[in-house]
């Protein structure tokens, strides 16, 4: 690995993001500008074989990953290229054999199976201990790395025994592209402090953990070139970090007090800040290139609309269209969308998706909006811990993610968290967002804030209604109250 290496192929005119996302894996090629050159998207194949398993298949990733870069890099003279950057999903977890093969179907951060081993492990870390960890009392969660690990051993131990590495899928990828290991502090950010290293007490509590977590490697460290035989071979490849932290940075959310909403299979809200106040439920990042991010994120937003979509026999892309159908005046049911859990700022994997306030005269488009106001609704929750965290509160969010494509949806965030939404040029902003760091890494731009200056543009800004203001307040108030009253009801 060539660390703090940041020269290599610095001249080149373009950058390639990558993100390994939960529904399909994404590469685009931007120029100087920011602008997508080209791009290229594989589906991902979820599998979900028992109740609450849901996983994926890992060389699936790795194909997607070298299909796109072949697809993309035949635009441009491979040589015109600077860098690569990928991200990708987090708290999804591949175990992997010496010899680089995966062992098992990779956990995906939606999995429940380690619940009752995380309940065992985080009753074993006081909140103080947490608390001078990450800054903030983070839960140990299923999705955590430890509980999963502690649960691979105690029911597949012959797999468990042959396991070399626990990885990311950024570094399982990372490691197919250039044959290196490595992994970074803030993707690990449940077994590490704000130091940027594992933490040994937290680690040692489950036996055979400390030496198959991966070495790691800084942000914006060049991993190695693209091993020969692969499109863009010699290429130099950057470690980047998590979807979530990376979209922030490519939606344009890199000052001090400015906040982002991303919408994908999740939703995810983030501030950016000095300031840490240690409030239940939100993650907040170690310092990174005088980046603190204060990140939350949601279990189904995106997901939520599929399910409807699933449900009704429709497509995803209908159920915006249905919802424009219902009165927006007209007082919608509430709609809960804990459909495997929750994650920020409730962290409930026990939850439930719940309607309330049905009546015979609804049908599909008052459904429709009360999904896309119940998940709207979701973020005003975990935006109102986030901005206790980080002791500010943003006057505007930076939007961007597939769930942004929609009018009708954007219109509805914007009124539901009374501030205006700025819809990102570039709505993939985990491509983005890894292009900036892969030119970051190699020496294109002097600092993260000057790369999304230069990458980062808005298309569109969405103000909220004064007018519908009293009804979402009305909404967000019955929203909580229908949690609380159903909490334990599963």
């Amino acid at each position: 690995m060539s660390k703090g290496h940041r020269k290599l192929h610095a001249s080149g005119a373009y950058l390639v993001g990558i993100d390994v996302g939960t529904t399909s894996v994404k590469v685009a090629l931007f120029d100087g500008e920011g602008g997508v050159v080209a791009s290229h998207a594989s589906p991902v194949t979820t599998s979900r074989r028992r109740p609450g398993w849901v996983e994926q298949a890992p060389d699936e990733w790795a194909r997607a990953v070298v299909a796109g870069l072949a697809a993309v890099l035949a635009k441009v003279a491979v040589d015109s290229v600077a860098a690569i950057g990928l991200c990708s999903q987090v708290n999804t977890h591949v175990f992997v054999g010496a010899d680089g093969q995966p062992l098992a179907p990779a956990i995906v951060w939606q999995d429940g199976r380690a619940d009752e081993l995380a309940a065992r492990l985080h009753a074993r870390v006081p909140e103080a201990q947490r608390l001078a960890w990450w800054g903030a009392p983070l839960p140990i969660d299923a999705s955590h790395v430890l509980p999963r690990m502690a649960w691979m051993a105690r029911a597949e131990p012959k797999i468990w025994g042959r396991t070399r590495w626990v990885m990311a899928p950024k570094d399982f990828c990372l490691m197919k592209l250039t044959g290196e290991v490595f992994a970074d502090p803030l993707s690990s950010f449940g077994v590490v402090d704000a130091s940027l290293r594992y933490i040994p007490d937290l680690v040692a509590l489950v036996p055979g953990a400390a030496e198959r977590l991966p070495q790691l490697g800084g942000i914006a460290e060049v991993v190695g070139p693209v091993r020969e035989g692969l499109p863009g071979a010699g290429l130099p490849v950057v470690n980047t970090t998590m979807d979530a932290w990376t979209g922030m940075l490519g939606a344009g959310a890199a000052g001090e007090g400015s906040g982002a909403y991303l919408s994908g299979t999740s939703e995810v809200g983030g501030i950016v800040s000095q300031r840490r106040i240690p409030t239940p439920g939100v993650i907040v990042f170690p310092e990174c290139e005088g980046i603190t991010q204060h990140l939350a994120p949601t279990q189904a937003g995106g997901a939520s609309v599929a399910w409807l979509a699933a449900v009704l026999g429709r497509s995803a892309e209908d159920i915006s269209a249905l919802a424009a159908k219902s009165d927006p005046a007209r007082r919608s049911p509430i709609f809960l969308p804990h459909l495997e859990g929750e994650r920020a700022p409730l962290w409930d994997i026990n939850a439930r998706a719940s309607f309330a306030g049905v009546d015979g005269s609804m049908g599909a488009p008052e459904l429709a909006r009360a999904v896309l106001e119940g998940v709207a609704y979701s973020v005003r929750l975990l935006m109102s811990s986030l901005e206790a965290s980080a002791g500010v509160v943003p006057d505007r969010l930076r939007h961007a993610g597939g769930g942004a494509r929609s009018d009708v949806w954007c219109q509805i965030r914007a009124d539901a968290l009374g501030k205006p939404i700025d819809r990102a040029a570039c709505l993939d902003s985990g491509l983005a967002g890894g292009a900036m760091l892969a030119g970051f890494g190699v020496g294109r731009f002097g600092s993260l804030a000057e790369a999304a200056a230069q990458v980062s543009r808005v298309e569109r800004t969405f103000e909220p209604d004064p007018a519908r203001k009293a009804m979402h307040d009305e909404g967000f108030g019955r929203y909580n109250e229908l949690y609380r009253r159903l909490k334990g009801f599963g």
